[in-house]
C-alpha cells in the first residue's frame, strides 16, 4: 500500500533495529482517512474468504479493524488486555508475551462472542514476533472457530513472526512489508 508507506517513511522514526515509532498516524494520533483506505485494502483482498467476524486486540489494531469491519459490514470483537471485573467467567484467556513492552498480559474474549461457526478475520497494527496473532488464534481455535485470515497493517518481516503463521497455514495479508530498521533506517521489502 503506497500511502502507507509514505507515511511511514516521512512521520516514521525508526529507533533501532526492532522499534518503528508511527504514533502520528496509527497508534496515538489517528488519521481516519488512511485508516478508511487500509480498511479498504482488507475488505478487498479478504471479501471471498467468508469471514463471519474482524478481531483485534486493544488498543492500536482498533482504528484500522473498525474501518474495515465498516466496510465488509461484519461485527468487530476486541481482544482485551488487561484484567476486568466485568470480563469474568465466560470467557476464554491466554497469555501473551510483549516484546515490546517487556511483559505477559492476559488476553482475553468474552464467550459470547464467538461460535465454532465463526471465520474470523485477526487484523493487528504491527507483525513482529507473531505472539499477539498466535494469542488470538489460541483464543479462536478454543472456541472451534476458524481463523479465516490475518490482516496486518506493518510487518517487520526481519522478525520471525511471519515465518512462523507462514508455517502453520494461515493466510497472512500485510499492507507495509519492511526488510530492514535501523536508527533512521526504514527499508521495505
Amino acid at each position: 500500500m503506497d500511502i502507507l508507506k509514505e507515511r511511514i517513511l516521512q512521520e516514521g522514526r525508526a529507533l533501532s533495529e526492532t522499534v518503528l515509532k508511527v504514533d502520528s498516524f496509527l497508534n496515538h494520533g489517528v488519521d481516519a482517512r488512511l485508516m478508511y483506505d487500509i480498511g479498504t485494502y482488507f475488505k478487498e483482498y479478504y471479501k471471498n474468504h467468508g469471514i463471519t467476524k474482524i478481531f483485534t486486540i486493544e488498543s492500536s489494531g482498533i482504528a484500522p479493524t473498525v474501518m474495515t469491519a465498516m466496510q465488509m459490514e461484519l461485527p468487530m470483537v476486541t481482544l482485551k488486555k488487561q484484567s476486568s471485573k466485568i470480563l469474568n467467567g465466560d470467557v476464554y484467556q491466554t497469555t501473551v508475551h510483549s516484546f515490546t513492552k517487556g511483559s505477559d498480559y492476559e488476553l482475553t474474549l468474552s464467550k459470547k462472542y464467538i461460535s465454532p461457526e465463526d471465520n474470523i478475520l485477526v487484523i493487528d497494527d504491527f507483525l513482529a514476533n507473531g505472539e499477539a496473532a498466535l494469542g488470538a488464534i489460541r483464543l479462536i481455535e478454543e472456541a472451534g472457530a476458524k481463523v479465516g485470515g490475518i490482516g496486518i497493517v506493518i510487518e517487520k518481516s526481519f522478525q520471525p513472526g511471519r515465518a512462523i503463521l507462514d508455517e502453520k497455514g494461515y493466510d497472512v495479508y500485510s499492507l507495509a512489508r519492511i526488510g530492514k530498521l535501523g536508527k533512521g533506517i526504514i527499508e521495505f521489502i
